[in-house]
């Protein structure tokens, strides 16, 4: 349920640098860590909670203490004790977005969970709700509402549901990217000869197998691209979503402060450019020309 070995510290300096930079939007969920990203994250904002948005995700049912996920929920009673849970880890009385985690739900069940985040609304526990999942379908089944305002998908340079991104603009609802940096991929952090600790996630990864040496050399092929305007390759990709659509809004993690302020000084430099966006599909499209955004679910 996490990315290794982890400094509490460190991650909450580089919150509060990234808060002075300007950042204004965290994203979390009860799955990371098992509770443990929204207990740091609630230390990290409580004393500036009223200029930040807090974004987390419900679905799952977790241990705190056994940091164990023990089963799905998306029954109201569920629900409501997830985020009663989510609140007081984070030091709030409310979220700005809650998120519903299962990328599946069936369409009878989602109206009720519709419903009970409707419910939360009206209650003030939440200001509005969306869904992450990479699905087109589950667009339709939560029904139009001024409060569902947005989905979160995974979205980067080398992967990603496209249709659902269009669906997503024609709705006029924001799109939060779910690994924008391919899980490190994007990061210049490690290479296809890297192993991951077991706390690590990633060490689930077939390193030599399927398609993640695909990905590796998709990166060496766009690179020079996304490293144009003196960015580095993680500014690259994130300039690749703004470049793509301007219902996007990545949310790149980070370990330490030089990592934030890395993600953060992509902002000055702003979206790829039209003519960089169309070399970049060329040379995927060559490369991969069944679907050179669906190369791997990582």
């Amino acid at each position: 349920m996490g990315w290794g070995a982890i400094d509490d510290k460190a991650s909450i300096r580089a919150i509060q640098v990234s808060i002075d930079h300007g950042v204004n939007l965290f994203d979390t969920a009860d799955l990371y860590g098992c509770g443990h990203s929204e207990s740091v994250l609630g230390k990290a904002l409580h004393m500036v909670r009223n200029n930040v948005v807090i974004a987390s995700k419900f679905g799952y049912r977790i241990d705190e203490h056994s940091k164990q996920c023990t089963g799905k929920i998306c029954l109201p009673n569920e629900i409501e004790s997830a985020l009663n849970n989510s609140l007081r880890r984070l030091q709030t009385d409310y979220l700005d977005v809650y998120n519903l985690h299962l990328r599946h739900c069936p369409a009878v069940l989602a109206a009720d969970v519709q419903a009970c985040l409707e419910s939360f609304v009206a209650l003030g526990k939440i200001r509005a709700y969306g869904w992450s999942t990479d699905d087109v379908e589950q667009l339709s089944a939560f029904s139009p509402s001024p409060f569902f305002i947005g989905i979160q998908q995974a979205l980067n340079v080398l992967q990603g549901n496209l249709e659902l991104l269009r669906a997503a603009e024609r709705r006029n609802l924001t799109v939060l990217c779910r690994s924008p940096l391919a899980m490190g991929l994007l990061t210049d952090k490690w290479t296809a000869k890297d192993a991951f600790a077991a706390s690590d996630l990633r060490s689930r990864w077939n390193m030599s197998a399927g398609n993640v040496p695909a990905m590796v050399d998709a990166v060496s092929d766009i690179r020079h691209i996304l490293t144009q305007d003196g960015r580095t390759l993680v500014q690259g990709a994130l300039a690749w979503l703004w470049g793509k659509s301007d219902r996007t809004v990545p949310i790149p993690g980070f370990r330490n402060t030089e990592q934030a302020l890395e993600n953060i000084g992509a902002v000055d430099k702003g979206p790829l450019q039209a003519e960089q966006m169309q070399a970049i599909d060329e040379l995927l499209t060559r490369s991969f020309p069944d679907n050179p955004w669906d190369l791997a679910e990582i």
